[in-house]
C-alpha cells in the first residue's frame, strides 16, 4: 500500500499534534505533582490517593461526630410546641 504525498503530510501533522499534546499533558502532570507535594506532602500519585482516602475517612468521622452532637443538642433543647 502506497500513501500519497498529501496523506503522508497529514499523517506527519497528526504525529506532530500528538507529540505536542503529549508534551502538554506531561507538563500538566508535573505541575499537579508539584502541587500535591507542596499542599499535601505527596510525591507520587499513589501517595496522593492514599492521602485522599485518609482525608475522606477523616471527613466521614467528623460528619458522624457532628451529626451526633446536633442530635444531642436537639434532644437537650427540644421544646414541645404543645406546651
Amino acid at each position: 500500500m502506497s500513501l500519497s504525498e498529501k496523506e503522508l503530510l497529514e499523517l506527519k501533522e497528526e504525529i506532530n499534534d500528538a507529540k505536542t499534546r503529549a508534551s502538554e499533558l506531561t507538563g500538566q502532570q508535573k505541575a499537579l505533582l508539584q502541587q500535591f507535594k507542596n499542599e499535601f506532602g505527596c510525591r507520587t500519585v499513589e501517595e496522593a490517593k492514599k492521602k485522599l482516602a485518609e482525608m475522606e475517612l477523616s471527613i466521614s468521622s467528623q460528619e458522624k461526630r457532628i451529626g451526633k452532637s446536633i442530635g444531642e443538642l436537639e434532644e437537650k433543647y427540644n421544646t414541645d410546641d404543645d406546651e
